[in-house]
This record gives structure tokens, C-alpha cells and sequence, in this order.
């Protein structure tokens, strides 16, 4: 029998493996400052956003294929016979693997590395982050490496001109991992090659912008030690020269099997200003020290929630007036973990701009509590409050007045059962 005979035998063997599962998340939410400050003549927010997915996956052998269509938005966003809802497939691929250690897996994915910092899910955000991409992977042992590619049109007679709601119109990467087990010890390599449209129809020309850096995690008995350094050059998505790096490191201390202690630092590059004039109200006017190239790191697709403070005045959300005057974060932070079912965490954040273009760097303080409890199986309620005391200085980047309290608080029940599962 021939060897293609084998592989049709062999794959007509493999048992097939069908499931459902389910996500129903509502958050509930006050918002009197996050995201932007508000401003002191400014209301606060109440709201409740919900996100609703459904996914199918299916197995056989060398085969596995997965669909997930969600729902997102407020409640009350739409009318009550409205024809405009927001479906939305955030996952539609299909995986191959010819050999136990390669694979492909092509069609609508999310692409998470690592700590999530370049490229992550940002699974707290209603919508969450996907690529339309191909992906070629080869794991075994202690060893990973990915290889991907993405590239996006408006359709399919217009030429190779992008400019559409993707942040990008191409994109290639490659992503190398190695476990030291003995160490414990864990390295990771990202390369990103990032192209944006410049010029208008007829005329575009695509400009590529390089990310390259590396992800460390060490963790010697009780301690996790964590770095990360990444370096960006080419051309910005505004046709810039880019020259710019961002690095982090974090140490935590595992006291008992309740209590974590954490200290930790970031620092993302900034473009390079001359202060200005100052207006009525006494913000500054900042003006680049150079038009033709930038020093501002940009973090691109990564899941920021999770590193500049919870209320995401950084990276999550712009800057004013399209100043990016780079970040400084110190952190703090404490863990507990009361039983198997809930858990409570603490972080307190210090910022400063990463450039020197202000009279004062200084940001301002962010305070962080959060709260965890398994309620059953499959059902996890979350609930949060953030509050931030920012300087003068939060006004020229951010908006808003420092003199206005800004705080928020928030509460989630995220439901997550298997619906079904079956195998044949």
C-alpha cells in the first residue's frame, strides 16, 4: 500500500471530538475618570457593557477547526427591533499538523506572546484583538518558534491601497521560545515587521516599522523575576524615522501560600518636546523638537490593561493632542489569596513622563484594588475600584483637571460552562 494509502487509513482511524462552549460577561461599571480625567464641571458615567460568545471546536487527528462569533455593547445601545446588531466572528481558523511538532493554523486567531505586552489578546477589553493571519509553528521539548504573517485589503478591485480599520496593513513576525528547565528559566525572541499605507489611492507606498526584543522570566524558589526589552526602527505609521526601546522588570516574592509581594518598573521611550506658550487655564503648549523622525515607543497589539494602571490612562488610550511624551511607571504591589475560590490584589503605581520637555515630570498616583471569587463552577464574579491623583502635568498629556477627584469602580460576572462535548 502506498504512503498516501497509509495517511488516508490511518486518518479515517482518528477519533473525532466535537464541543460548545459559552462565554456571558457583564461588567458593570462607574466611571468618573477612567480612561481620560474628567474635567471638574464633568458628570460621572454609569453603564453596563456585555460581551456574549459562542464557540465551536472541532478535532480529528491532524484537524482541528474552531468558529467564535460574540456580541458586544452596552446595554441599551440598541433599540429594542433594531436590524444593526455587532456580531462579530473573533475566531474563525483551522489548524493542520502534518507532524507531531509542526503546524499550521490559518483564518481570524488572536496572537498573545508572552507576557502580552507587544501582541496580546486584551482579553479585558469587550472586543478584544484578532489578526487575519497565517501562522507556521514548530514546538518540541523546550523549544517553540512561530512563524506569521498577516496582510489586509478594503476589497478586491482597488488595487493594493489600505486604508481600512485594521491598524495595520501588513504584518510579519517571528516568535522563539526556550525553557531552561533546570534554571527555570524561560527566553523568549520577538521580530516584528509592521507595515503601514503612506500616500493616498494610486499613489501608496507601504512603510515598515521593526520591533525586535526579548521576554525573560527566571524563577528561583520563592522568587519570579521578570524582564522584557524591546528596540523599534523604520518608519512610523505617520512616516516618521523611528529610534526608540521600552524595557520592564518586576520581582515578586512568594511569602506563604497566601501572601505575594511585587516591585516593578517600566519605562516606554517619548518623543522629545520644547515647551511652548501656556494657555488661559495654565497648560502648556509642547512642540516636537524634531518633524521629521520619533522617539516615542509605541507597544502596538498588546493587552495594556494589564501593566500601566487599571484605569488606563496609558497606551490603552491616547495621549492629547497627539503628544506621546513616553511613560514611567514605578509599581508596588500585593497579592492575597484568602482560599482556593477568592483572591485580592493591591497595586500601587507611580508615573512620569519618559521625556524631559515639562517643568514638572511627575504624573501622579494610581491605586488599584481588585477582587476575585469563584462563585460556582463556571461562574466567577469580579469587582474593582481605582482611583488616580495626577499633577499639572496629567493635564497637558492626558486632559481633564488634576483638581477634580478621578476615580472608578467596577463589578463583572463572567459565565463560562461547556454546553457540549462529544467524541465518535
Amino acid at each position: 500500500m502506498s504512503l498516501s494509502l497509509l495517511a488516508i487509513a490511518a486518518w479515517a482511524q482518528d477519533e473525532n471530538q466535537f464541543t460548545i462552549d459559552a462565554q456571558l460577561r457583564t461588567r458593570g461599571e462607574y466611571n468618573n475618570g477612567a480612561g481620560y480625567p474628567r474635567y471638574q464641571s464633568q458628570l460621572p458615567a454609569t453603564f453596563i457593557n456585555e460581551r456574549a460568545r459562542m464557540s465551536m471546536d472541532y478535532e480529528r487527528g491532524m484537524l482541528e477547526l474552531k468558529l467564535s462569533a460574540q456580541h458586544t455593547g452596552l446595554w441599551g445601545q440598541d433599540g429594542m427591533n433594531t436590524a444593526n446588531g455587532r456580531m462579530t466572528m473573533n475566531e474563525a481558523w483551522a489548524k493542520l499538523m502534518p507532524t507531531k511538532e509542526w503546524f499550521v493554523k490559518i483564518g481570524r486567531q488572536q496572537l498573545a506572546y508572552d507576557d502580552e505586552r507587544i501582541l496580546g489578546s486584551s482579553d479585558w477589553d469587550v472586543n478584544g484583538n484578532w489578526h487575519d493571519a497565517l501562522k507556521v509553528g514548530y514546538e518540541k521539548d523546550n523549544n517553540k518558534l512561530h512563524l506569521f504573517a498577516a496582510v489586509n485589503r478594503n476589497n478586491t478591485n482597488s488595487g493594493n491601497y489600505y486604508h481600512g480599520n485594521m491598524p495595520y496593513k501588513a504584518m510579519q513576525g517571528a516568535w522563539f521560545h526556550h525553557d531552561f528547565e533546570k534554571e527555570s528559566l524561560g527566553v523568549s525572541l520577538l521580530v516584528l515587521n509592521t507595515g503601514y499605507e503612506q500616500g493616498e489611492p494610486g499613489h501608496g507606498q507601504t512603510k515598515y516599522m521593526q520591533t525586535l526584543g526579548s521576554d525573560i522570566n527566571y524563577m528561583p524558589g520563592a522568587w519570579h523575576l521578570h524582564g522584557a526589552f524591546y528596540y523599534q526602527t523604520g518608519r512610523s505609521a505617520d512616516d516618521l524615522k523611528v529610534s526608540s526601546c521600552m524595557a520592564s522588570f518586576k520581582a515578586a516574592y512568594q511569602i506563604d501560600s497566601q501572601w505575594k509581594l511585587s516591585v516593578g518598573m517600566d519605562y516606554l521611550e517619548g518623543e522629545s518636546y520644547i515647551s511652548g506658550s501656556k494657555d488661559m487655564y495654565g497648560n502648556v503648549t509642547l512642540n516636537k523638537e524634531h518633524s521629521d523622525r520619533t522617539r516615542a515607543f509605541n507597544p502596538l497589539y498588546g493587552s495594556h490593561h494589564l501593566f500601566y494602571g487599571l484605569m488606563d490612562y496609558f497606551y490603552a488610550n491616547g495621549f492629547v493632542g497627539g503628544i506621546q511624551t513616553g511613560l514611567g511607571d514605578l509599581q508596588a504591589g500585593v497579592d492575597y489569596k484568602a482560599s482556593t475560590k477568592t483572591s485580592m490584589m493591591l497595586n500601587y503605581h507611580y508615573f512620569a513622563t519618559a521625556s524631559d520637555c515639562l517643568d514638572k515630570r511627575g504624573l501622579g498616583h494610581e491605586l488599584d484594588l481588585q477582587l476575585t471569587t469563584k462563585l460556582m463552577k463556571d461562574v466567577t464574579l469580579q469587582a474593582g475600584y481605582s482611583f488616580v491623583k495626577g499633577t499639572e502635568s496629567m493635564n497637558v498629556v492626558k486632559g481633564g483637571s488634576h483638581k477634580a477627584w478621578q476615580d472608578w469602580a467596577w463589578i463583572s460576572l463572567n459565565i463560562t460552562p461547556r454546553l457540549f462535548t462529544t467524541k465518535w
